[in-house]
Order: structure tokens, then C-alpha cells, then sequence
């Protein structure tokens, strides 16, 4: 029998009251590991108002006691960090070394968020006129929520929820559809913190849940990590109904090689940046741009790689990369690579059609090299796979013209010895991050995940004091104490 998933709502796990659910598949064998329910409109009314019902109390607990649920949290995670990263390879179909660092990643949060004593302070300055005292403060918004995807089922909303939390607000998530399970262990870990019942809140669903979120009158924030098209959808409904919004979309990552970088160096860092995670990133590696002679020696040697990536089921340790997460997913990009061929792109390694011995029936799609020598669609749009795509050009100053027509402006990286060349790609790199010999550049939890142009909509991104920001309201104080009010003693 196969479990029927269920929300947690005040403390609890509660039966949803959906009439229709989902499989829950292993991408690498089709197993069916539980059915995720649609939740209602009434479920995530039943979930924000345990939130609110939460919140006075949570708000006037002093952020040095906020955070000792963090301080548990964290320690569980690294006890249950195998199990947890078991689930998320199972589910997401990573491997288990990249599930193993996704969860590293996601405990920084946490361990950042400790900081919010600090973090979280204002300031002050006296006498801004005679005998008049003013001030800055901070508190919490109220109930925020989370709309998390399916790539990173532990990092991303834990991009989220520590800092919601320290700073005194109560959280709602919904997790994908597609990789509930993960964050399920996680909200167990919560509830052996002892964290109060309402602070935390997870409701499982899809397009029903995410619209009662962006409508429901009590939520004040709504955090949301995914591709443009919906990110815009969430932004302009949930702005329009006076939330505070931030939308982290999709990407079109490319990378400039100079011909002074070590290139089988690169070569390395680049297949890593573009197969790690199936392609299945906000910041995979997705365009390389060669400049000048680096074209053939680079070509030569990331094809190397990609022909010999081993590629299978996530728990093998010798797996390298693992599958897409569905069969659309799997049908889309490779359809996407046919009409890249179609359009006069050369296929440099091919890994449509693949299969793996013994998991025949996996969404798997082999490392796969194209070299296109003109703008095409499949240069444009995020493939949200195991591609690369190789463009030449003359010089940096027309590779960076090549990255700047994209509408994305997630992130960029350069290889290159020469310090010029690399300070000049950074002062113009149109793209929130960028990586000087890095190929993935992934901002550490105390530096804000940026994001440009269609890759973000927002003012504040998430981690770091961005989240602090984002999840706190300024309030400015000014004071005056006349001497003649005071009582003599």
C-alpha cells in the first residue's frame, strides 16, 4: 500500500481534504514512492490560521530563544543528514554525493539564520534636535509562506524558513508536487525542536495552493523559487494583492573561456557546472563561449568528459549523474535538442535515447554537447538539462556582447589568467552572479542569491540580510522626554 501524503498544520500531520492526489515517482525507476494530495483552498486556510493564531506569541519570544530551535534543528539535520539526502536522491533523482552537498548547503542557512541577534538589530542616533531621540527597529511581518521547486527539495526552503522564523514570523510552505518527501523528514526534525505548534506549516499541492497563498489576506509575504513564466505570474498576483514578493526564475548561464585559461582545468569545472544535477539548476552551466584558439582544445576536451560521465541511479556510488525528474521533463529536452539540429546546430555528443542497464524505465538523458554558430532557440531558452552549448567568439568583448542578449541574468563566469580580462567581464557581466574560475557561482548563505533581468523579480533576494530585510518591517521611532514631564523624586 502506498502512503498517502499528509499536510502538518498546527503542530500536526492532518489529512488533507483533496479529493485528488499524485504518484510520487522515483525519476530512476518509476517506483512510486506515495501519492502527494491537491490540497484545497481550505487546507491552506486551516494552515495560515494556526499561523496566526501563532504569531503574537512567537513575535514576543526573544529572538535569543527563537534561535535555540535552529541551534536543535541544525544538530538533527547533521544526525539525519543520510536519511535525508537517501530521500532527496529517491525523489529528485540527484546523486547521492550531490544530495549530500545540496544539504550541507542548506544547514549554512540555518547556521546563518543563528546570527539574527545580531542580524536583526537597528539603530539609533541621539539628539537628531535638542532633547529628541530617533531610532530604527525591526519586526516581523506576520505570516509569510514559501513556494518552493522541485531541484533542491532541502536547500531551497531552507533559503527561507530559518530566516522567516528567527525573525519572529510564522511560515507556511508548499513544496513541489513532484519532491514532497524530502521536506517532510525536515518538518519532523522541526517538531522535535519543540518549535511551537503554528510556527511551521507545510500544505502539499499545486496551482490551487499556490493561488489561496497569494490571495489569503493574512499572508503578508510570499517567497517563490521556479521558472519566469510562473515567477511573473506569482509576482503580479501576489503584489497586486499587497504582499511583498520575491521570485527567483529561470537562467540561461553562460561561461567564457579565454584562451589563456588552463582549459582541461576548465573543461573539468565547466561539464561538472553543466551535467552536475542532471543540468537541473538555476545556475548549471548552459551556453560556453570560447574565445579565439580556446574553441578546439576546449571542445576536444569537454566532449571527453561528457562521452565518459557515468551515468545511473543516484544511490550507486559510482553514479555520476542521474536522471531528469519526469517523462516530460526527458521528452521536452530532447525534443528541444532536435529542433536545435533542425535549426543547423552540430550535435558533439548525443544523449537522447539512453539506457541504463537495469533502469531501463528512468527519465535518464547522457550528457549532451551542441555547437551552434548563430542565436537559436535552444541558445535562448532554458533547457533545464544535461546540455551545453558551445558558441565561439572573437573576443570578450563580443562574448559578453553574446551573454548580454539573453534575457536572463542569473549568472556568468569567465576562465581566464588575466586579471584585466577578469576584472572587466565582472564590471560588465550583466548577470546578479558572477565566477572568475568558478563555474558554478553559487553565493555562500551570507551573501544574497542575486539574480537579474527575468531571473528575478523582486527587490530583496534570499539568504543573508537580504532575508532579513525581506522578512522584517522598519519602524522608525522618535522620542522626546521633556524634563518637565518627568517625576521628581
Amino acid at each position: 500500500m502506498v502512503a498517502k501524503l499528509t499536510n502538518f498544520v498546527n503542530g500536526q500531520w492532518r489529512e488533507s481534504g483533496a479529493t485528488e492526489y499524485l504518484p510520487v515517482r522515483n525519476p530512476a525507476t518509476q517506483e512510486i514512492l506515495a501519492e502527494v494530495p491537491l490540497s484545497t483552498a481550505a487546507d491552506v486556510d486551516a494552515a495560515v490560521q494556526a499561523a496566526a493564531a501563532a504569531f503574537p506569541a512567537w513575535r514576543r519570544t526573544v529572538p535569543e530563544e527563537r534561535i535555540q530551535y535552529l541551534f536543535k534543528l541544525k544538530q538533527l539535520l547533521e544526525e539525519r543528514s543520510e536519511d535525508i539526502a537517501r530521500m532527496t536522491t529517491m525523489e529528485n533523482g540527484k546523486t547521492i554525493v550531490e544530495a549530500r552537498a545540496e544539504l550541507r548547503r542548506a544547514i549554512e542557512n540555518v547556521e546563518v539564520a543563528c546570527g539574527i541577534p545580531t542580524l536583526m538589530q537597528g539603530f539609533n542616533l541621539e539628539d537628531v534636535a535638542p532633547g529628541i531621540d530617533e531610532m530604527m527597529i525591526r519586526q516581523p511581518l506576520g505570516v509569510v509562506a514559501a513556494i518552493t521547486p522541485f531541484n533542491f527539495p532541502a536547500m531551497v526552503p531552507l533559503w527561507f524558513l530559518p530566516y522567516a522564523i528567527a525573525c519572529g514570523n510564522t511560515f507556511v510552505l508548499k513544496p513541489s508536487e513532484k519532491v514532497p518527501m524530502t521536506m517532510r523528514l525536515i518538518v519532523d526534525l522541526l517538531a522535535e525542536t519543540g518549535l511551537p505548534p503554528g510556527v511551521v506549516s507545510l500544505v502539499n499541492g499545486s496551482k490551487a495552493v499556490v493561488d489561496a497563498l497569494l490571495d489569503h489576506p493574512d499572508v503578508r509575504a510570499i517567497s517563490f523559487v521556479g521558472s519566469t513564466p510562473v515567477a511573473k505570474y506569482i509576482y503580479a498576483r501576489g503584489s497586486a494583492n499587497g504582499k511583498r514578493v520575491q521570485c527567483q526564475g529561470g537562467a540561461k548561464n553562460h561561461v567564457v573561456i579565454m584562451p589563456d585559461a588552463d582549459l582541461e582545468m576548465t573543461a573539468r569545472i565547466v561539464s561538472d557546472g553543466a551535467f552536475g544535477c542532471a543540468g537541473q539548476r538555476c545556475l548549471a552551466v548552459s551556453v560556453a563561449v570560447t574565445v579565439d584558439e580556446a574553441h578546439g582544445r576546449f571542445c576536444e576536451a569537454v566532449t571527453d568528459l561528457a562521452g565518459s560521465m557515468k551515468v545511473g541511479y543516484g544511490l550507486e556510488n559510482e553514479s555520476q549523474m542521474g536522471p531528469v525528474i519526469s517523462v516530460e521533463s526527458k521528452r521536452r529536452v530532447e525534443d528541444l535538442v532536435g529542433k536545435g539540429v533542425h535549426a543547423g546546430a552540430k550535435i558533439l555528443v548525443d544523449g537522447r535515447n539512453a539506457s541504463i542497464p537495469k533502469f531501463e524505465k528512468g527519465n535518464f538523458i547522457r550528457p549532451t554537447i551542441i555547437e551552434s554558430p548563430k542565436d537559436d532557440e535552444l541558445g535562448s531558452m532554458e533547457i533545464f538539462g544535461p546540455v551545453l552549448t558551445v558558441r565561439r567568439a572573437g573576443s570578450l568583448q563580443d562574448a559578453i556582447a553574446i551573454l548580454a542578449k539573453s534575457s536572463y541574468g542569473n549568472a556568468a563566469s569567465i576562465f581566464t589568467s588575466n586579471g584585466a580580462a577578469a576584472r572587466q567581464f565582472r564590471y560588465e557581466a550583466p548577470v546578479g552572479n558572477v565566477g572568475i574560475n568558478i563555474g558554478v557561482a553559487a553565493p555562500m548563505a551570507y551573501f544574497p542569491f542575486s539574480g537579474w533581468k527575468d531571473s528575478f523579480l523582486g527587490v530583496l533576494h534570499g539568504q543573508g540580510s537580504d532575508a532579513v530585510e525581506f522578512y522584517t518591517d522598519k519602524k522608525i521611532v522618535i522620542e522626546r522626554w521633556p524634563k518637565e514631564w518627568s517625576r521628581k523624586f
